[in-house]
């Protein structure tokens, strides 16, 4: 299939990171075109009636959603990440649903005010590691030997813990951290960003002013600081 593919993205998005890494996987040229979500030019809106990242532009018709995205790419370029057989097929859709829940703890993780908000967004992912532990089998990816979308979904989902600290959210998960290790050294998972990503993630991070900003910078919290915050 030669239609032109061209994916809008942002340069943090880990949504935009699925569909990169589903592309890379299927071996299909696309352009990446970065936009700024601060300043959304009016073209880009046009495009994404949600206003968010990652579009598809696929020969001038646009698809937004990550999901729909990797869905669309899956039933249209080989070789299938997804399995056969509907119902786990279905079953996987589900755990790529969980990893969006897992993304937004994540986002709370570092929107965190103070110390105990971040102890509670930490205890809540160290909850969702122990679910994902429960189900994984023996690797090294969602689904045994087979990588598929769960995986292109958890790619983005590990990639922030290599700047923002684990503390013990993998610490007796066998599986789980084996599962991030593999991922870590997916060639597709690692060209999903760009050069300089980590710099721009913690960048990212000591701006919000958080209480992860301040264990980042190592600076503790002071009064002004909590007031701040609240």
């Amino acid at each position: 299939m030669s239609t032109q593919l061209t994916l809008v993205s942002h340069a943090l998005c880990p949504y935009v990171q699925r569909a990169a890494i589903v592309l890379k996987e299927k071996s299909v040229a696309f352009e990446r075109i970065d936009v700024d979500l601060a300043h959304k030019p009016d073209w880009f809106l046009r495009l994404s009636p949600l206003g968010k990242t990652p579009v598809l532009s696929v020969g001038g018709e646009a698809l937004f959603e990550s999901a729909v995205i990797c869905e669309y790419l899956d039933e249209t370029r080989p070789p299938r990440l997804h399995p056969e057989e509907a119902l786990a097929r279905a079953r996987e859709r589900a755990w790529m649903e969980f990893g969006s829940a897992v993304l937004s703890g994540i986002a709370m993780l570092y929107s965190a005010g103070d110390d105990t908000a971040l102890g509670r967004a930490y205890a809540a992912l160290r909850g969702r590691f122990e679910q994902l532990e429960a189900v994984l089998g023996e690797g090294p990816w969602f689904a045994g030997r087979r990588f598929g979308l769960v995986d292109a979904v958890f790619g983005p989902v590990f990639r922030y813990f290599d700047v923002i600290p684990p503390e013990d959210l993998f610490d007796g998960l066998p599986r789980v951290q084996a599962w991030r290790e593999a991922l870590a050294g997916r060639p597709s998972v690692r060209e999903a960003v760009s050069t300089g990503y980590a710099d721009r993630l913690r960048g990212f991070l000591l701006e919000r002013g958080s209480a992860l900003s301040r264990r980042l910078s190592g600076v503790r919290p002071n009064l002004s600081d909590e007031v701040r915050c609240t």
